[in-house]
């Protein structure tokens, strides 16, 4: 087992759900920022696909530089269009031209992306036409790789291809898992099944003061299910009653729920209730761009320590800022399984060039009584070397798509 340079403490943070107030914020599936996170995601991994499929490796990129730019929609109850598309921009660095045994061959990168990009559009937002609502485009810088070179300095561990960090804890607090399942809910087939007006643009802003819990939701109603203030009033309705039903499982906060408190129902659909064509505030005029939304865990939450690294798009194999981000919360959540274990953080360092697997500091922060925290020392320093000795496996599970990183 390498060298980890592991430093084990007890914690001095206070758990939020311990603090006066807490702030968490989650953006979903189709919030401009969350699509810009997806896309990028979705052209690594396809490219990641053909580069495995076709060469047997995983080579160079970073897909990690997605823009979505606001278009222009004329909703109105029962109907509406949209008369100017999102755009959306691809940027980043991939390898586009291999040199084999048998010669260079160039790589088909705009097909990748473009497929990816329409697929993803396709199997999460319902009513965004990739083909009529959508421009897609993509700047890509060019690299160059030989495979005889590669394979033959391939080892175990890649060296990391970053100076950075990654950062994790366990467990979410109730005002974090409310927040974030509150999202899933709204966004989960049996919602849309029940209520097909609750568009995908969900946000969900959680502000806690002692054992009272604001939910602010900004909800994007599609307009082809809704034919009158009096029906969008009822919709909003029902998503409070449904959110108030969930929370209250989760956790016993006093719940207060606003939707849409921008709303002025007087002026109807002429711009005073929150209707979308699309189910996107994207063709409202709102933009994103990678690495503006989610954490690794889905949440914001300034009231934690966070890494400001964009997850989504960074190649699986020796980025850092995806690899140690996931890391991080993976192990925070096993140790937390400890006995008496209250909550655990880790920050993990790199080195550019140096092993992945062997990180300039790897530090746990663990909550919990002193005679515990120092009984557990060893277990929480085993637990945290075995998932960076599998770190160098993680990339089969981001293919998949079986790990959160937003």
């Amino acid at each position: 087992m390498a060298r980890k340079n592991i430093i084990i403490e007890k914690s001095n943070y206070i758990p939020p759900a311990q603090l006066p107030v807490e702030i968490v914020e989650r953006k979903g599936t189709g919030h401009p920022d969350y699509i810009a996170d997806s896309i990028s995601e979705a052209s690594s991994r396809e490219l990641s696909k053909y580069y495995l499929e076709r060469y047997g490796a995983i080579l160079h990129h970073n897909l990690d530089k997605v823009l979505v730019v606001g278009g222009q929609s004329s909703p109105k109850f029962g109907g509406g269009e949209v008369v100017q598309p999102i755009y959306i921009l691809v940027s980043g660095r991939a390898t586009t031209e291999v040199t084999t045994q048998g010669g260079k061959e160039n790589i088909p990168i705009g097909p990748i992306i473009l497929k990816a990009t329409r697929d993803w559009i396709k199997k999460n937002m319902r009513f965004l036409d990739p083909d009529t609502h959508v421009i897609i485009d993509y700047r890509i810088g060019k690299g160059s790789a030989d495979l005889v070179d590669i394979y033959t300095r391939e080892s175990k561990y890649p060296g990391a291809n970053d100076t950075s960090m990654g950062i994790g804890y366990a467990p979410l607090s109730p005002t974090e898992r409310i927040v974030f399942e509150t999202e899933r809910l709204l966004n989960s087939p049996k919602v849309k099944n029940e209520l097909p007006a609750v568009g995908e643009d969900i946000k969900v802003m959680g502000v806690r003061k002692g054992n009272k819990l604001t939910l602010t939701i900004a909800m994007a109603a599609v307009s082809r299910f809704v034919h009158n203030v009096q029906e969008y009033l009822d919709v909003k309705e029902n998503v409070k009653k449904l959110v108030r039903e969930h929370a209250s499982s989760l956790a016993d906060l006093d719940l207060e729920i606003y939707v849409n408190t921008g709303d002025d129902p007087s002026r109807a659909d002429r711009g005073g209730v929150y209707l979308t064509v699309t189910g996107t505030s994207a063709e409202h005029g709102d933009d994103g761009a990678t690495g503006r939304g989610n954490r690794t865990n889905g949440l914001i939450t300034p009231f934690r320590p966070m890494s400001l690294e964009a997850t989504a798009g960074k190649n699986p194999i020796s980025h850092i800022g995806k690899l140690y981000n996931v890391v991080a919360f993976q192990a925070a959540n096993e140790i937390c399984t400890l006995d008496h274990v209250g909550e655990v953080y880790i920050k993990l360092i790199s080195q550019i060039g140096k092993p992945i697997n062997e990180p300039l500091l790897a530090y746990i922060a663990i909550n919990a009584p002193e005679d515990v925290a120092t009984r557990v020392k060893h277990q929480a320093e085993e637990i945290l070397s075995n998932h960076l000795d599998k770190i160098n496996t993680l990339w089969e599970k981001f293919l998949k798509g079986e790990v959160t990183i937003f």
